[in-house]
């Protein structure tokens, strides 16, 4: 058997992830190069500041604020600083002196993806991503490899822990939202500004990547509908889990057909939405992620662990780590992106989907078969309803001298027929306020 010569790795980023990653290749060098069959080498660690204090110590030997000098003695180039620049122009000289290169930057993917692997692509090299969605759980090798020869209909996924966290607290524990997040907080799950957690934003991104391998279809982050979990509130949560339901901010990509046109595409959202208790994604708590496949061979797939944290992220990229090195010792040009399918992207208002509204009425006679038809009227059928008296403290006597909460479960409706049924609510002369409208998904 011939050896092979030792690979050297670059890290880009000494934070939490990257220090966890130079410490695992250090410590466990002879085990990897079992696996690849030739030897591994940390050629270096780019950084900002080399004096900067890190979770896990790197030989300060290694540390280097020359990245592009590391870049071109490397075979393999791992990204992990975050952020769109410099991380694009790092990655493309990257692949472009012709390295293999490995990355956990979501936000870079979701943006710049196609010219990245464009460029691979174009000398022959490999971009892997494991760690961009869900840290360590295993989802981007099975979407693109696993299931080429399925057709995936429908994921949904939980692929923020921090919104995961908050949701689960105020459930749980009958936190507020302000609370919750506080608790997030403290125990170092939510940044010092969450907007990116609970704004949906990093969902959103995450959603991007999922609906582009699975639907092997460019979809951009911006074509994904995005809601944050800003305006959930506990009385939602706990008012869900007396109807035998949790709330939960999914990632929903599907192949679906627009209602109207009848035109065949695929869709990609992030919004908060009720889910039975029963559906295996109601008892993923805590910080943890977990992503449901929908495939016509395959059936439903589950896949659930710890979507972030230093250690377990380094786990997926160490698993890139690996592939990448493997390929290098057997030879052969990277694989392309399989985008071929060329689907179009269908707007938020194509989605067919239930929904649960409460709604804030005058209790008198007649109300409800108004409310009702009122529903019929705009195409939404009604499927439950379910009233109580309300204690209203925001009306006076005179505008509301008694009123009632009515909670309006759906058949599946368009979302466009949903949205007119709502805004003629608002304007109906027997309803004080629309409280909550939430999509209901995993029935």
């Amino acid at each position: 058997m011939i050896e092979y010569r030792n690979l050297r790795v670059a890290v880009l980023g000494g934070g939490s992830v990257g220090s966890q990653v130079a410490d695992q290749l250090l410590t466990h060098r002879d085990e990897l190069a079992a696996r690849i069959g030739a030897g591994i080498e940390l050629a270096g660690v780019a950084v900002r500041s080399i004096d900067a204090p890190r979770d896990t110590a790197i030989p300060r030997e290694l540390l280097t604020t020359d990245a592009e000098s590391l870049i071109l003695s490397a075979d393999i180039v791992v990204e992990l600083m975050g952020g769109l620049e410099p991380a694009r122009t790092l990655i493309l000289q990257a692949l472009n002196s012709g390295a293999d290169v490995i990355t956990a930057n979501k936000a870079l993917l979701a943006t710049h993806g196609p010219e990245l692997f464009e460029a691979a692509e174009q000398v022959g090299a490999q971009l892997y991503y494991e760690a961009a969605v869900g840290g360590a759980i295993p989802i981007i090798r099975p979407l693109r490899d696993s299931l080429a020869g399925d057709r995936v209909k429908r994921i949904l996924g939980i692929v923020n822990g921090t919104t995961n966290f908050i949701l689960d607290r105020m459930d749980a524990h009958g936190e507020s939202m302000a609370d919750a997040l506080a608790t997030a907080t403290a125990l170092g799950y939510a940044e010092a500004d969450p907007t990116a957690d609970v704004g949906g934003y990093d969902a959103a991104q995450k959603a991007a990547i999922l609906a582009s391998l699975a639907f092997h279809t460019l979809v951009p982050a911006d074509a994904v509908y995005r809601e944050g979990i800003t305006e959930v509130t506990l009385e939602q949560v706990v008012a869900a889990r007396k109807a035998g339901y949790v709330v939960k901010l999914l990632a929903i990509c599907e192949r679906l057909t627009d209602p109207v046109t009848g035109v065949d595409g695929v869709s990609a959202r992030v919004h908060p939405a009720l889910i039975p208790d029963t559906h295996p994604l109601a008892a993923v708590h805590g910080a943890n992620n977990a992503v449901f496949v929908e495939a016509e061979a395959a059936g439903p797939l589950m896949f659930y662990g710890a979507g972030a944290g230093g250690i377990q992220t380094a786990s997926a990229v160490l698993g890139d780590v690996v592939s990448a090195a493997r390929r290098h010792v057997v030879g052969g040009p990277g694989v392309a992106e399989s985008t071929h399918a060329n689907l179009p992207v269908l707007p938020i208002s194509s989605v067919m989907t239930r929904y649960q509204i409460a709604l804030l009425v005058a209790d008198e006679p007649g109300v409800l078969a108004l409310i009702a038809a009122l529903f019929q009227s705009h195409g939404v059928s009604v499927e439950t309803v379910a009233q109580s008296v309300a204690v209203v403290d925001s009306l006076s006597a005179t505008d509301a001298p008694s009123a009632a909460t009515l909670v309006i479960g759906t058949h599946e409706a368009s979302e466009a027929d949903l949205a007119a049924t709502v805004a003629a609510l608002t304007t109906s002369s027997v309803v004080h306020s629309v409280t909550s409208v939430l999509r209901v998904e995993g029935l």
